[in-house]
């Protein structure tokens, strides 16, 4: 077991399947992009443990509470874990986070984005710790998301 699967162990964390992306999309989806040490990962959406998008769906604010919108950036945190692991093997393989770009499906008036977005941040901070887990950071609202997911998230990140 990795350092990071055991962390994630200790913290009572499980990791969803990955996303199955749908055949149509396969041709333009790229979930992780490695060009050396460098590492982009498209947006992710929280999941159920089953890989399937978890509810509930809709704007921050109205269709969802501010504590569901935090379980939902946790969730998303989760999900990006699992496809990392997926896609490097193993997640010690990450060096450093360096940035997120947060972005929350927000109800008019709803400008809570940034406590959020913390929840995605925490789950990176308590299983990686500071020193390779603090990053950059933005946590936008936007007026709609694919599929009224509540919370989709960004990453680059740094290998060994």
């Amino acid at each position: 077991m990795s350092n990071i699967d055991k962390r994630i162990s200790e913290l009572g964390l499980v990791l969803p399947k990955i996303f199955p992306v749908p055949e149509a999309m396969s041709d333009f989806i790229m979930m992780v992009r490695i060009d050396g040490e460098r590492c982009f990962v498209s947006g992710h959406a929280p999941l159920n443990p089953d890989g399937s998008i978890a509810q509930p769906l809709g704007n921050v604010g109205t269709d969802l509470t501010l504590e569901q919108g935090i379980a939902a950036a946790q969730a998303t945190a989760l999900a990006m874990l699992a496809t990392l692991k997926h896609e490097l093997g193993s997640l010690d393989r990450i060096k450093q986070w360096n940035r997120i770009f947060g972005m929350v499906n927000s109800a008019p008036g709803f400008n809570q984005q940034t406590p959020v977005i913390n929840g995605f941040s925490k789950i990176i901070s308590d299983v990686f710790g500071c020193e390779i887990g603090a990053h950059a950071r933005s946590a936008v609202g936007m007026a709609e998301l694919p599929f009224s997911i509540p919370v989709e998230v960004e990453a680059e990140l740094s290998l060994r």
